[in-house]
């Protein structure tokens, strides 16, 4: 949902996003399952250029460009990429590129990245999760989450959170029905 606030002679549009939060020592994470002709890519330096690709392919057109303008541009989507994967708080373990071996092209696809960084002692922060929009429906976006909270889990980190626009229903309802809670309403503004 979009709200328009009146701030001097301007008007500015806010967006409302949910912080949700989930404590791995009380969930109960399954194994992800991929459907067939999918694959995982674990996370290494040389695939950085491929995550970043993928991320511009599933937001440039989403909302959440509006919000956070770096994910509308291949630039900015690279760049994003460089500091989540030199950022000191970077999590490997939570970070996978998701492929699909049976594209139209007969060529390898790849068409979905989640990361993951810490964020204080036991927490972690999910960043980014994205299914490019032709393979969505397919229980993809679940398959990333899991796989991140297992590499959470596996890193130590316990309390895992992220943000999604609470008007991207499917996502929430997804993030809810692996366990995370609705913790906090923000207002982030966006860009016209």
């Amino acid at each position: 949902m979009i709200r328009k606030m009146k701030m001097d002679t301007t008007m500015t549009l806010f967006c409302r996003r949910l912080r949700l939060e989930i404590d791995l020592q009380r969930c109960d994470i399954a194994e992800p399952v991929l459907s067939a002709g999918y694959r995982w890519m674990e996370w290494s330096p040389e695939l950085l250029n491929r995550h970043a690709a993928v991320k511009y392919r599933c937001f440039e057109t989403e909302k959440d460009g509006q919000v956070f303008p770096s994910l509308r541009s291949a630039e900015g989507c690279q760049r994003l990429m460089d500091y989540i994967a030199t950022n000191p708080l970077f999590v490997p373990n939570a970070t996978w590129l998701l492929v699909c071996d049976e594209s139209a092209a007969g060529v390898p696809t790849d068409c979905g990245t989640i990361q993951g960084l810490a964020s204080v002692p036991e927490s972690g922060a999910i960043q980014n999760v994205g299914i490019v929009p032709e393979h969505r429906g397919r229980g993809l976006g679940r398959a990333l989450v899991q796989a991140a909270l297992c590499g959470f889990r596996t890193s130590g980190l316990t309390h895992i959170s992220l943000e999604v626009t609470a008007a991207n229903l499917p996502a929430v309802k997804l993030y809810q029905s692996l366990g995370f809670l609705v913790t906090k309403t923000l207002y982030r503004s966006v860009d016209d």
